[in-house]
């Protein structure tokens, strides 16, 4: 019996992969990779060419029944009405549009506080954000970058007739759509999206499954004075979100995918990196991931949306229907970088030395703040380490003091996760971070409960894969295949680090 193949993209901020999987099973089958640049605005014409080299280097992507997309999330892609990228994408990680998202925040608080709702102008402008679409604006918001355009590039965001992310973009061009010639249709009402990469634009209500068009034209009112502002947003096109399982109303063009497959091959929703990786990695309600990258990311699978009033927590939409609370650190596993730095060690000799100090680290705390936090919400904030005696000042409680520093973090972003009314169940530690042996092994006691360790693989592009194979199913859930388990971990809870912690912190 000839096997069904799907293929799973995923179009992340270094480079494109393509996984061409067997849908039944989930097993690999051909893989491809292609870099996109550096920078943190990029022509999204580098993610088209990365991807058909990706393709290529997959085997092509003639024999492919069914394709989806997951993408880094944010990314800021403006289309003109022949579609055309108006200018470079503006990345997640472009921090250009932080005065813009202070701006949101106050502007949106700056009316009287009713009922019960704070005094201060930029506390009562978070809640109201958050309660708007669930998240409180940051510069790597989509909307923020709008915001940004709109003052800085007036001309610009008078162009604009459709708005979209990363992951669109390649589906729509995928489907054979690009730029046009003047008088010509670009067909930007096929673009379409899902939940969870719409949930992070910050102008869309996943609770309630709408766009919120008037915060589209709040920001762009700058440029174009409030009545223009308001008919420009109602005119712009904006991807339509469809269900989790849901095909496109378009397929993919046959010289791209699908040629030898009967009837062509069929797109999925896609979706952002985040859910797509929970759905690659098969969590469900109750399980929570924390990935250790440069940074550090706890998601969680919620069965109802999660409203952080502070704005700490991203109450984003995940893949599945469900909900997905994260919450982010800037620093990751660069703090043990500092702390190999510091001692002039690797990670095993790191290691080795943490192992043969006492929970604690003798009294001493790392608050790991490097190059500021987020969860926290302290931009300005530098890392302290406290309790340093000339008796307990050694190699051994330093090493653990970092190690534990970066646990402690990451069991505030669970804690935050926990206290919103999310259950967590199951932790899964990945990430080069989890690479680690001093963080598997001493994770259990910190974080407070066993941590599973999945094995280190493409889980992004096996969850755009899980997706294309379960829109092709027609199922109601989305296929069952094997999850590699590398361990489980498990330590005595050693809570009283964690309350020194939550001291030193303030």
């Amino acid at each position: 019996m000839t096997r069904v193949l799907v293929a799973g993209i995923d179009t992340s901020t270094q480079s494109t992969k393509v996984r061409i999987t067997d849908a039944a099973t989930g097993e690999q089958v051909r893989f491809g990779q292609a870099k996109h640049p550096d920078g943190t605005s990029v022509n999204p014409e580098f993610w088209w060419e990365a991807f058909t080299k990706a393709a290529e280097q997959a085997g092509g992507l003639d024999d492919v029944a069914a394709l989806a997309v997951g993408g880094q999330q944010h990314g800021m892609v403006i289309l003109d009405k022949q579609g055309n990228v108006i200018r470079d994408a503006m990345l997640w990680n472009d921090t250009s549009s932080a005065p813009q998202a202070a701006a949101l925040i106050d502007k949106l608080g700056a009316t009287p506080a009713e009922g019960d709702e704070p005094d201060d102008v930029t506390a009562r402008g978070k809640q109201r954000w958050v309660k708007a679409v669930g998240s409180s604006p940051v510069a790597s918001y989509t909307l923020t970058k709008v915001a940004w355009v709109a003052e800085n590039e007036p001309e610009n965001a008078k162009k604009i007739a459709a708005v979209c992310l990363p992951h669109d973009w390649l589906s729509w061009r995928i489907a054979g759509y690009g730029p046009v010639a003047e008088g010509e249709d670009a067909h930007l009402e096929a673009l379409f999206t899902d939940r969870s990469d719409a949930s992070g634009t910050i102008y869309y209500d996943a609770a309630h499954d709408e766009y919120r068009r008037d915060l589209i034209a709040m920001v762009l009112t700058p440029a174009e004075g409030e009545e223009a502002a308001k008919a420009h947003a109602d005119a712009i096109v904006l991807p339509t979100v469809l269900g989790p399982r849901e095909a496109a109303a378009v397929k993919a063009d046959p010289t791209i995918a699908g040629k030898d497959v009967e009837g062509g091959c069929i797109i999925g929703p896609g979706g952002g990196d985040n859910a797509m990786a929970s759905l690659g990695l098969g969590m469900a309600v109750g399980d929570v991931s924390v990935s250790l990258g440069t940074s550090g990311v706890a998601a969680a699978i919620a069965e109802n949306p999660v409203y952080d009033l502070t704005g700490a927590i991203s109450g984003f939409a995940d893949c599945t229907g469900h909900y997905l609370p994260l919450a982010c650190t800037i620093n990751g596993s660069r703090i043990l970088d500092a702390g190999r730095a510091a001692l002039g060690v690797d990670y095993d000799e790191l290691a080795e030395l943490a192992f043969k100090a006492e929970p604690g680290a003798g009294g001493i705390t790392l608050v790991p703040y490097f190059d500021g936090e987020r969860t926290p919400n302290r931009p300005d904030a530098t890392a302290s380490l406290t309790g340093l005696t000339l008796h307990n000042t050694t190699k051994e409680n330093l090493a653990r003091a970092f190690v534990e520093g970066l646990l402690c973090s990451q069991r505030d972003c669970l804690e935050l996760i926990r206290s919103l009314g999310a259950e967590i169940n199951r932790i899964l530690l990945i990430g080069g971070g989890a690479k680690s042996v001093a963080i598997r092994t001493l994770a259990p006691s910190i974080l407070g409960m066993d941590v599973t360790r999945p094995a280190t693989d493409e889980y992004v592009a096996i969850g755009a894969a899980r997706q294309a194979a379960w829109v092709l199913s027609g199922e109601a859930e989305p296929p069952t295949w094997q999850l590699t388990i590398e361990g489980v971990e498990t330590g005595e809870p050693t809570e009283a680090v964690y309350e020194a912690y939550a001291k030193a912190r303030g």
